[in-house]
Formats: structure tokens, C-alpha cells, sequence
């Protein structure tokens, strides 16, 4: 691989029934509506795999990267572990009205389902209005003869946990677990790549057909985890211009950067590609290829090639991802 360089690729926008205009007003990004729910930043999955926008190789596709230069962009581990896949999906989401309740399931149950990874994933809350809250969870212990019963009399809302957020809230959501994203809030997404999503409850919405959206009552039944569990918020530290743990799983590590100055790291034994989101503020991004900026609502990938990076910067606040 000719020497790594910081990569950019173009957002790939959704439009979504319960989409906004936060990814255009707060975020920067080039929506076309005032439906626009999600901002893909790196994508593998099919039908949605991002493309580079910056330096020599703009034009070429993630997949087509990989496939040329697998060891060299995801790192030895994660090429003997996840092969030509790229394992991580990177989203903004928008949510103007409430998101449907949703579960994924694990990776044993969507391989024999659907032949592709479960969706394990992690929020960090950007922007949220006033009384803005996440559902996640069970506020009880319930059974699937009781969590059927409040299916069939309109009851579920009163069985799940809200949370209320603001900006910095973090949340985990593994497998099984039941959840949705609120109206009037703005997050960061970290994931498997998977796109496989049971929705259980949608508050009888229609979709642009005038149909009720599809439902996955059965499929769900076997994936839930009916137990209340307080798992979900992550406490994490903030000290300034160090790095601070936040998520570290079997699918990708999290840590949180608040810089108010320029930062090296030495990424020599790092085994893995690493990912940049930038929850604040703005910064360059330099290794032995190049550099590239990103600002609030902008990622960026460092193959696992490279060995030292610096971040230059006055402000800025980044979510650090590698596996």
C-alpha cells in the first residue's frame, strides 16, 4: 500500500420517516430534506459501502481498498478475524420524532437468520432538546408470555426504561436488548456492520405508502432479553488531552478525546485500522501519508499502517474507534 494518509469519505445521507435538519444545521452536512434521519460515515454493507473523497485514491470504494490492501488497511488480527469485511458501521442519526422500538439479535441468531453479523452497538449523545429521552431496557423483569400480552393490548410503552440525556451521555447496546431513540435527539453511532433491526412497536405510523411499517413481532420473540438490567450507561472519565476509556468489546473499542492542544500517538503496535469521529471543535489529523481536517459531524479512517500519528488542534472533542 503506497504510504496510509488520513481518509475521508462522503457521508451517505438516509432519508427517514422520523428524520430532521440537525445533520444540515448542526452538523454541516448537504441534506436535500427536512427528513434526513442518518448520515452514513464509513459503510461496508452492500448497496452502501462509502467511497474516499480526499487524496489520490477519492473515487475508490472502502471494499475496493480492502481488497487490495486488507492486512495493510484493517491490520493482521482483524483481517484473520473478520476477513475482507470491514467489521464496523458509522453513523450520525437525526432523530426528529421517536425512533420505533427496536431490538438486534446476536451474532448466532442473524448468522442463521440472515447470514450476516448481529448489532451490537454504542450512542454518544451530541445534541438533545429539552426532555429529550433514550429508551432502552425493561423497567422490570418481564417474560415473554407477559411482553406478548402488552403487544397485544397496546401496553409495551409501559414496560420499557426511559433515560433522560444530554450532550456526553453515552450508552452500550448489546444484542437482545430492547431500545429506540428519542425525538429530539442527535448522536454519534458506533456498530457492528449489520443492518438488521427487529422493530416491534412503531406508534402505528404509516410510512410514504400509507401503510402501517412492517413489524417483526415473531422474529423478535427469541432475540429479546426480557431481564432489567442496568448495563447500558457508560461512565467514562474527561480529563483534558488524555486518553479516556469508554467502550472496549469484542467489536470495536471506544475511547474519548478532549484536546485543547496537539497531541502524538504512537500507533507502531496498534493492530487494527483506527477511526476518528469528531464530536467537537475541529482538527488535523497527520501520519507518514498526509493529513486531512475534520470538524464536528466529520470522520476519518488511519489504515493500520500507520505507525505515528499526530492530532493538531486548539479545541476539539473525538471518538477514538479501533478493534
Amino acid at each position: 500500500m503506497r504510504k496510509p494518509y488520513p481518509l475521508k469519505f462522503t457521508p451517505i445521507l438516509k432519508e427517514r420517516l422520523w428524520g430532521g435538519t440537525k445533520l444540515g444545521d448542526v452538523l454541516g452536512k448537504s441534506i436535500s430534506s427536512d427528513t434526513t434521519g442518518e448520515s452514513w460515515e464509513l459503510s461496508a454493507v452492500d448497496g452502501d459501502v462509502s467511497v474516499i473523497s480526499n487524496g489520490d485514491l477519492s473515487g475508490t470504494s472502502l471494499q475496493e481498498l480492502i481488497h487490495q490492501y486488507p492486512e495493510e488497511l484493517l491490520g493482521k488480527d482483524v483481517f484473520r478475524r473478520f476477513g475482507k469485511d470491514f467489521p464496523i458501521l458509522i453513523k450520525f442519526i437525526d432523530a426528529k420524532r421517536d425512533l420505533s422500538i427496536q431490538l438486534h439479535p446476536n451474532d448466532a441468531l442473524a448468522k442463521e437468520r440472515h447470514n450476516s453479523f448481529g448489532k451490537t452497538e454504542m450512542w454518544y449523545v451530541m445534541d438533545a432538546d429539552k426532555g429529550a429521552n433514550l429508551i432502552v431496557g425493561f423497567n422490570r423483569d418481564v417474560d415473554k408470555a407477559e411482553y406478548v400480552q402488552s403487544l397485544e393490548e397496546n401496553t409495551l410503552l409501559e414496560l420499557l426504561n426511559y433515560e433522560p440525556v444530554q450532550e456526553g451521555d453515552t450508552f452500550f447496546i448489546n444484542t437482545g436488548k430492547i431500545h429506540a431513540i428519542g425525538a429530539g435527539v442527535l448522536l454519534a453511532e458506533i456498530q457492528q456492520t449489520s443492518d438488521i433491526t427487529y422493530r416491534v412497536f412503531d406508534f402505528n405510523r404509516k410510512g410514504k405508502d400509507g401503510k402501517l411499517r412492517e413489524l417483526h413481532t415473531d422474529q423478535a420473540l427469541d432475540a429479546i432479553d426480557y431481564a432489567r438490567k442496568d448495563d447500558f450507561r457508560v461512565a467514562y472519565p474527561t480529563t483534558t488531552n488524555r486518553i479516556n476509556p469508554m467502550v472496549t468489546c469484542p467489536y470495536f473499542n471506544t475511547t474519548y478525546l478532549e484536546l485543547t492542544k496537539d497531541l502524538e500517538q504512537d500507533f507502531s503496535t496498534r493492530d487494527s485500522f483506527t477511526i476518528y469521529m469528531c464530536v467537537g471543535g475541529s482538527v488535523w489529523i497527520e501520519n507518514e501519508g498526509g493529513k486531512a481536517q475534520i470538524q464536528k459531524g466529520e470522520t476519518v479512517l488511519l489504515p493500520a499502517s500507520s505507525q505515528r500519528v499526530l492530532l493538531r488542534t486548539t479545541r476539539a472533542k473525538l471518538l477514538e474507534v479501533t478493534l
